[in-house]
């Protein structure tokens, strides 16, 4: 899918709170009104904890900016496409993972509204970002947090998740257990009473909502820019890189809405970026693309296809080495129908990725923030001349 015409720079007009502008298209918000809340009041209580929000981290929630990269496109051998960067990097807690996690306090308000909800200790197994998000989120909110965290993760980031009043494990993996064992930990949690507080919809699936606001964002973006400069709205790739797979899912799922609400002419091509160092996702893959009607095969069985990665490795985008990829099921799903697929990265290109992304745009991005970037290193710039192609640097390099 190649643009017929190009795009203009990107001028600052969809702005605001996304938690705000984008209001009625979250599951949280329908549930409100649903249950006898008026739409005044829901801005209301978006507005109050976002303000609380920005008392515990210094800013609050706002549409966050894309810009075309020319230098960038030209430092990575694809000068012939448009790169778009879209910087998280000073979003909430420095990354995009409080997308979801405020988007999951939505709910709980939601619930404590309407008298479904105790205000009990919130959960998560994190090895960074998320963590840092939700302990923002939880002290905004007021609510007590247990993180979950692996011995390899950052010094600061633990330090940073005292400050803000969580409660930090450190786990460590027992002999003869599968599966990441902060994740296990967390699940023991939650079955004893803890509520979770997490980025992965399979355990927390109102995440998800606010996840997508990244997507209507790109989405209404490009579509800004189309309508204003009189031109065909077409985003063709987007290179997103995928831990967990919350992120892509979610990311999938905006800009399927974007399309839906015209904002885009089409879906753009979806690719997800994994390390070599652990990549459950293109396994799956591997095996799911194998069978008749991979489509419905996802839908109905998707544990026959993803396994734990048995042998994580080690990777300066260490927010990426989940090895399961739990939200896969929508992300796959995009990639099957906009032609896209997995792709896996060597440490070489996510440390060349991570330096050429710094040095050209001067974004304070960390190598995990870059990752999606290093899947574009080994495009050959003829396959993509003249496309809008999209990254998203994701989190701040602490």
């Amino acid at each position: 899918m190649i643009s017929a015409k190009p795009l203009s720079s990107a001028p600052e007009a969809v702005e605001g709170n996304p938690f705000v502008r984008y209001r009625t298209r979250l599951d949280s918000y329908r549930r409100w009104v649903d249950a006898g809340g008026s739409d005044a009041e829901f801005v209301t209580l978006v507005e109050h904890l976002n303000a609380k929000v920005a008392d515990v981290d210094g800013v609050g929630f706002v549409v966050t900016p894309i810009s075309e990269q020319p230098a960038l496109a030209e430092a990575i051998g694809l000068p012939s496409c448009r790169l778009w960067v879209k910087d998280e990097t000073n979003n909430v807690s420095g990354s995009h993972k409080a997308r979801h996690l405020f988007g999951l306090l939505l709910h709980l308000a939601v619930d404590e509204r309407f008298g479904d909800n105790s205000a009990g200790e919130l959960a998560i197994a994190s090895c960074g970002n998320a963590a840092i998000g939700a302990a923002v989120v939880a002290k905004a909110a007021g609510r007590p947090l247990r993180v979950f965290i692996p011995t390899w993760a950052d010094a600061n980031v633990a330090e940073s998740l005292a400050e803000l009043g969580a409660t930090v494990e450190v786990v460590a993996r027992q002999p003869g257990e599968l599966g990441d064992p902060t994740y296990l930990r967390f699940v023991e949690a939650v079955a004893n009473g803890s509520t979770a507080f997490s980025v992965q919809g399979t355990v927390a699936p109102h995440a998800l909502d606010g996840g997508r606001t990244i997507g209507w964002e790109l989405a209404e973006q490009f579509g800004y820019l189309a309508k204003r400069d009189q031109q065909m709205a077409r985003l063709d790739y987007v290179s997103i890189q995928v831990g967990g797979g919350a992120l892509g899912s979610a990311m999938a799922m905006g800009l399927a809405d974007g399309v839906e609400a015209r904002w885009l002419a089409a879906m753009p091509r979806i690719e997800a970026v994994q390390t070599a160092a652990a990549a459950p996702l293109k396994r799956a893959w591997d095996k799911l693309v194998a069978v008749d009607d991979p489509l419905s095969a996802l839908a109905s069985r998707p544990d026959d296809f993803m396994t734990p990665w048995e042998n994580v490795g080690t990777s300066l985008a260490t927010g990426i080495l989940d090895d399961v990829t739990y939200d896969w099921r929508q992300l796959a799903a995009a990639m099957l129908t906009t032609g896209g697929s997995p792709v896996v990265v060597d440490e070489a290109a996510i440390v060349e990725a991570h330096k050429v992304g710094r040095a050209t745009t001067g974004i304070n991005v960390s190598a995990t923030g870059t990752s999606g970037l290093a899947g574009l290193l080994s495009k050959s710039d003829d396959a993509i001349r003249g496309a809008n192609v999209a990254v998203i640097f994701t989190g701040v390099e602490r």
